[in-house]
């Protein structure tokens, strides 16, 4: 095989495939068929809450989810700078790519099989564990590429077209699966003892997830180079290397005043953001009043396609607004929009009000991650080893989604409504948004 020199469409473009192929994983599963299966698989309960067991305690069924969820994060979040480390160390960085995209993939498809009984719910868990940490450790090894496959005045284009070939693929997918769960008879799919035959659809769309992302990754891994082999032995000083490079950068911090002060800001108001992305079809489908289980079923599906429709507006309004006002005060006011949301999502009932949420979501969703990110890289300070600042970001968002996570399942589990917890966080909006008003202008 020819080695692809940087910058090479061939090369930029296998790079930004891999986005077509692992992108169907958060659409479809993350955000949508997943969890509308896992709810329906409480439906047969008699209880008012619908609770399950697994080790050894009794969880409320959102609850546990969201507490795994947590909790994967978190192992992301420790293992990451370890992996990567030792990756650019010994030169082998696609491997974990793959590794990771095997897993993921393998998890998916033993979604296939996930059952609540006493018996299969661990397995069923670990499945579930298995799809979220191959999309996002594989995550780490494909954004950590951009620099080695494109020249800078190449990145943000190559970037976009990432984002932009996920984002089709994802939604081509998702057209077909929820085409399957609508009208499964047209697919010949039919109902079985246990499952009805919108279910069996479902657990099929887990099957063609991970079949799509492995299938399709192939492409990106058979261009995309190995990494400079070093033939350095991975020894205990490598593996927690990455550690003493984030130990550095938080000492850096000290020195930079406007970086610190907005670092805090984002862990904050990042916490309940990426909360709320996670748990939204969950609320969606337990605290709506939804008409049937087929209407459920379709607006929940549609509500997500409605969120990834305006987010392509609100990142473009969010863009044109820093540009005038600045990021911090464009934050600061998405910040509020989102507090009001929590205020709003409380005391919605109709699929109407859902819906509504849904597009406001969507607007200001598709732009506060950007501009996040934008602004930490405005306020960088002048060096060469910006691999070791975003580290230190990503493991910042990553332990902050896990304390949202967790704050959000226990006040799910001991008041059993997730209400509650959605109006937590507007506790979190309003401390992020103190806490940009206090960035200041300049770093001194």
């Amino acid at each position: 095989m020819a080695v692809l020199d940087k910058g090479s469409k061939k090369l930029l473009n296998a790079w930004a495939f891999y986005d077509w192929a692992n992108s169907v994983y958060t659409l479809t599963i993350a955000s949508s068929i997943f969890p509308i299966f896992y709810s329906a698989l409480f439906i047969k309960t008699t209880s008012e809450i619908k609770t399950v067991w697994a080790f050894g305690f009794e969880f409320k069924s959102t609850a546990l989810i969201t507490f795994v969820t947590a909790f994967t994060f978190l192992v992301v979040a420790f293992t990451s700078p370890i992996l990567s480390g030792i990756a650019d160390y010994v030169g082998n960085k696609k491997n974990f790519l793959k590794f990771f995209c095997y897993v993921g993939s393998t998890g998916c498809i033993g979604l296939y099989w996930f059952d609540i009984s006493p018996e299969r719910i661990h397995l069923s868990l670990l499945f579930y564990f298995m799809g979220l940490i191959g999309y996002w450790g594989s995550l780490v090894f494909y954004n950590s590429y951009l620099p080695d496959i494109a020249f800078p005045e190449q990145q943000d284009s190559i970037s976009a077209k990432g984002f932009s070939l996920g984002y089709l693929g994802s939604v081509l997918l998702l057209v077909l699966n929820l085409s399957m769960v609508m009208f499964p008879s047209t697919f010949f799919i039919e109902a079985t003892e246990n499952d009805t035959a919108a279910q069996v659809a479902m657990k099929i769309s887990f099957v063609t997830v991970g079949i799509w992302w492995a299938l399709f990754s192939q492409y990106s891994f058979y261009w995309l180079p190995k990494g400079a082999s070093s033939g350095h032995k991975v020894t205990k000083a490598v593996i927690f290397n990455g550690f003493k490079e984030l130990k550095l950068v938080w000492k850096d911090l000290k020195q930079n005043f406007r970086l610190k002060r907005y670092l805090y800001a984002f862990f904050v108001f990042s916490m309940a953001v990426q909360t709320i992305m996670l748990v939204a079809v969950y609320f969606g489908e337990e605290e709506i009043a939804w008409a049937d289980e087929d209407g459920k079923t379709f607006g929940l599906i549609g509500s997500i396609l409605i969120i990834q429709l305006v987010a392509i507006l609100g990142a473009f309004l969010t863009s044109k607004a820093s540009s005038v006002y600045g990021n911090i005060k464009t934050l600061i006011v998405v910040n509020f929009i989102w507090m009001a949301l929590c205020f709003y999502a409380y005391f919605m009932i109709t699929p109407v009000q859902f819906y509504i949420a849904a597009c406001f979501v969507g607007l200001v969703m598709g732009g506060v991650q950007s501009l996040a990110r934008s602004t930490y890289s405005k306020f960088l300070p002048e060096t060469e080893d910006t691999t070791s600042y975003f580290s230190f970001y990503d493991v910042a968002e990553k332990i902050g989604i896990v304390i949202g996570m967790v704050v959000f399942a226990f006040i799910d589990q001991i008041t059993g409504s997730m209400r509650n917890g959605i109006l937590f966080l507007f506790v979190f909006f309003l401390a992020g948004i103190i806490l940009l008003y206090r960035v200041p202008k300049n770093n001194n």
